[in-house]
């Protein structure tokens, strides 16, 4: 009789043994010659040695499942290691499927201009997704990022936005600077929170494995093996852009978005983002992907309003002409 110790690195625990240990129990079950004693994220198992391989082996692939799908279900354990014993197989199939949320939900590409921004990543190292509120530029990308860590692409996720004053100064906000810039960075902590369980958030967050910063914070470094990305970037300077995109390391990827319709910088200010599109257009390996209102996946009166919002611009814009 041998024993061994397994660890569960990339999946939380409590969702993998189930409520109540649910799941553990049930795997038990299925290895009754073994010895199992599951504590934190070690499995404990004793017993014979072919026997302990096979169940080794499981649990690799119950954990890939779990870290996958953010879930593990009696069916799915059933079919891994049923299919593992008799040397089979089991399915799968989602080719259009980025990664699955906390809930177990499918994210996917929710139109063709999404369909097209997951394209321009695979393909390019350095991607700028411009288009209106709501077309999923950030979360779709946030989503391919998390895709990447959990794949073992890369080694971290940085994800950045420029601290613009919307109002309010700074150094008036309460708290320290975690607190004062936090409400500008809540969007990206939403999306983290939908795909990743709590417990391996805090974990990679702890770890500095997913690191969220506003833009300031970026010079001076390298950034290499990363998904590195850059949301609001309407709101950077020219400078500011450009110190972001030459941050750019070895095994690293750069996502850039930007809504040129809510530029919140001074008006005697030009948006870096702007400046950015016309320099960088004919550069190779650089993928310009544009979304628009077809694109918007929120609440359909989120479609209206920005349509609202173009055709007075467009008003505006004829009233100023005839003035003049």
């Amino acid at each position: 009789m041998i024993e061994k110790h397994i660890v569960l690195e990339d999946v939380d625990p409590v969702l993998f043994y189930g409520a109540k240990n649910v799941h553990i129990q049930m795997i038990k079950a299925l290895y009754p010659k073994l010895r199992i004693v599951a504590r934190g994220n070690v499995i404990k198992v004793m017993g014979d040695e072919e026997e302990m391989c096979s169940f080794e082996e499981s649990i690799q692939k119950l954990e890939k499942h779990c870290a996958k799908y953010n879930s593990l279900t009696e069916e799915a354990i059933l079919a891994i290691i049923k299919n593992k014993k008799s040397g089979a197989e089991s399915p799968s199939s989602d080719s259009d499927v980025i990664l699955f949320s906390i809930s177990g939900r499918p994210i996917v590409p929710r139109s063709p201009n999404q369909k097209k921004l997951v394209d321009a990543y695979q393909k390019n190292d350095m991607l700028f997704a411009i288009g209106p509120a709501g077309t999923g530029k950030t979360y779709t990308a946030i989503a391919l990022a998390v895709k990447a860590l959990k794949n073992k692409e890369i080694k971290r996720i940085i994800l950045s936005r420029p601290a613009v004053e919307a109002g309010e100064k700074l150094g008036f906000l309460p708290g320290d600077m975690k607190e004062k810039i936090d409400p500008y960075l809540q969007p990206l902590y939403d999306a983290l929170q939908d795909m990743i369980p709590a417990v391996k958030l805090k974990e990679y967050m702890e770890a500095n494995v997913i690191q969220i910063a506003p833009l300031a914070f970026m010079r001076g470094r390298t950034l290499n093996d990363a998904v590195v990305i850059l949301d609001e970037a309407q709101n950077t300077t020219s400078q500011q852009i450009k110190m972001f995109l030459t941050r750019m390391g070895m095994n690293t990827k750069m996502i850039v978005t930007g809504d040129m319709t809510q530029i919140d910088l001074p008006t005697s200010q030009r948006s870096g983002l702007a400046e950015a599109l016309r320099i960088l257009k004919d550069v190779k390996g650089i993928s310009f992907v544009l979304l628009d209102k077809g694109d918007i996946v929120r609440h359909k009166l989120v479609t209206a309003i920005v349509d609202a919002y173009e055709k007075d611009e467009k008003k505006q814009t004829i009233k100023n002409k005839e003035i003049k």
